[in-house]
């Protein structure tokens, strides 16, 4: 697919020169870091060393203090506390930090989390009835509830209270609960962008204060936190750059029982990144939902020992395999149904049904149909007599917005910019597919429909090892410090030109190539690079010269790391 490239602005000239009299880096470091709004060796310094005493005062959030109150009075009255979460990997790890932490010093607290095929997203009237059955006053939602108005109601006729903590967006009406969420108006909390988990992790600090203990009783619970906030996709800057940055410490320092067992049947090594959590940890966790029960990703994260955690993992692991082959075969009819349907090819967007698809895995196609036809993409499957949908969109479109405004043709829909949910009457698909498209028609580009791969800065490759004999050159080094990298703070992509193969590159399985290159003006510096999904360019790129587009890694193979290339793109444009 074509993409375009586009090279970021320069920082100001004034500004790189700063940053490089007072930090000693490079040109093109400096530039990375201006580009950031970081002009000068104190705001370096903050970013690159983030500090839990930076962290916002948890009683900002609107509801707080009454949240406090409320789980104090249960405490004290001996009420029966249930912690209820989405199934997916942020509602997941809320769930078990907040059980983890209340149970600690209060016995009388159990979990719930909805099945994802009977109950579905949000508050169920099932799960309300479960309380109300079992003598729970007191329920505490995480990652869901700001739009469960009806069940939340019905919860209070009946005696039961609720703490909402919730990042998704308020509608204009909100639930007769107390509402944890940093996007309702009002609220006056400094940093918008919490994960569902990172809310609840601001109750419990806030509890923490409350009780006049430091912060590094709940310290432990940040791999958690971090693991919502790579797997849910949210900024990385701000509140959850110090967050991701401390939990990844407790990942790779002390990672607990069922995570560290995970690890093991994924056959993973080396120190974990956002990217490790993304795209190991994550799956795993989201598999047990997406196929069986996401009772089973708590009980895994709650394990205390690794024989604990062994059986669920198994399962775990199990179901994860069950979730990759339903993502290719499915994937893989909606390819097909695409490519016989006219209208879907002409159209701005994607949106395709079949009443079979597995409904835990709806999520994951749309994303894989975006990486062959780059428009929104809803995918609907049938459940309980009604469509079910799960949609991902592209840079440009806002997803819940182009929802809102086919919302007299939805039952319910819910979520973000880039991802979100609804239902619908299965009647109403036709004209949900013409109405969507039409917004899509008036908000998307000619441009906006090709991808766009966003570069920082033009490099030569001498630039990454400049002054450098042997190691790992300074330049990756102090790059690295930029981590953890995500929305908001993406890796570095650079540009180079002028890049020819060594003669070493070969051909891997399934289409990606591993690369030898080198520039032609230095033809002493040769880089390794894999480039996935690029065999259909093999033979071009051993016979010509090209420009390249890359992310820089390390890479860790029989206790040595040396750096790699993880190219985006390649053009041919010299003849």
């Amino acid at each position: 697919m074509e993409k375009r490239w586009v090279l970021k602005k320069d920082a100001e000239t004034e500004t790189i020169i700063q940053l490089i009299e007072q930090l000693g880096v490079s040109r093109p470091l400096a530039n990375i870091l201006g580009q950031r709004k970081i002009a000068n060796f104190d705001q370096a310094k903050t970013f690159f060393r983030p500090a839990l005493s930076d962290l916002h005062d948890p009683f900002l959030l609107a509801g707080m203090k009454d949240a406090v109150e409320r789980i104090h009075k249960a405490i004290a009255e001996g009420e029966n506390i249930l912690v209820y979460g989405d199934y997916d990997v942020d509602g997941t790890t809320a769930v078990a930090t907040m059980f983890m932490y209340l149970t600690r010093s209060y016995p009388q607290v159990e979990f719930y989390i909805p099945d994802r095929y009977t109950e579905g997203y949000g508050i169920s009237m099932q799960s309300i009835d479960f309380a109300l059955d079992n003598s729970f006053s007191l329920i505490i939602s995480l990652d869901c509830g700001t739009k469960n108005l009806t069940e939340i109601t019905y919860a209070k006729e009946n005696g039961i209270d609720f703490i909402v903590c919730d990042h998704h967006l308020p509608g204009a009406e909100l639930p007769t609960a107390i509402l944890l969420n940093p996007k309702q108006k009002n609220c006056r909390y400094p940093f918008k962008e919490l994960s569902g988990c990172g809310v609840g992790f601001k109750l419990i600090q806030a509890l923490n204060d409350a009780d006049n203990q430091p912060f590094d009783v709940i310290e432990d619970l940040l791999d958690l936190v971090a693991i919502s906030i790579g797997a849910d996709i949210v900024s990385l800057a701000g509140e959850n750059r110090i967050l991701t940055y401390y939990g990844l410490q407790v990942l790779n320092s002390n990672p607990r029982p069922g995570i560290k067992k995970m690890l093991s049947l994924a056959k993973f090594n080396g120190p974990m990144t956002i990217t490790d959590v993304v795209f190991t940890i994550a799956p795993r966790i989201n598999a047990a939902g997406r196929i069986a029960s996401g009772n089973n990703a708590v009980k895994l994260l709650l394990s205390d020992s690794e024989e604990e955690a062994n059986e669920i993992n198994l399962s775990v692991n199990s179901n994860n395999e069950t979730r990759k082959g339903l993502d290719k075969e499915i994937t893989q009819e909606a390819l097909e149904m695409i490519v016989q349907d006219d209208w879907l090819l002409e159209a701005k967007s994607t949106i395709v049904f079949n009443n079979n698809w597995h409904k835990g895995v709806i999520g994951i196609v749309a994303s894989r149909l975006i990486e062959q036809h780059y428009k929104p993409t809803i995918v609907l499957t049938e459940a309980n007599g009604v469509a079910v949908g799960s949609g991902r969109s592209i840079k440009g479109f806002n997803l819940h917005d182009a929802l809102e405004k086919c919302s007299s043709v939805l039952t319910h829909f819910g979520g973000h910019y880039y991802a979100a949910g609804m239902t619908l009457p299965i009647e109403n698909i036709p004209a949900f597919k013409l109405m969507f498209n039409s917004v899509a028609e008036q908000m998307l580009s000619p441009e906006m429909l090709i991808p766009e791969i966003e570069i920082d800065t033009e490099i030569e490759f001498r630039d990454i090892f400049e002054n450098q004999i042997g190691g790992i050159p300074k330049f990756y080094r102090v790059m690295k410090q930029l981590a953890p990298f995500g929305p908001d703070n993406m890796a570095p992509v650079f540009v180079s030109r002028g890049v020819k193969d060594t003669g070493y590159s070969s051909l891997l399985k399934d289409d990606h190539v591993k690369l030898s290159v080198r520039q032609a003006d230095f033809p002493d510096l040769v880089l390794n690079a894999i480039a996935f999904n690029f065999g259909h360019l093999f033979n071009r790129i051993l016979k010509e010269q090209f420009d390249v587009v890359y992310t820089i890694e390390e890479n860790f193979w029989n206790g040595k790391s040396s750096l790699q290339l993880m190219v985006k793109d390649i053009r041919f444009p010299y003849k």
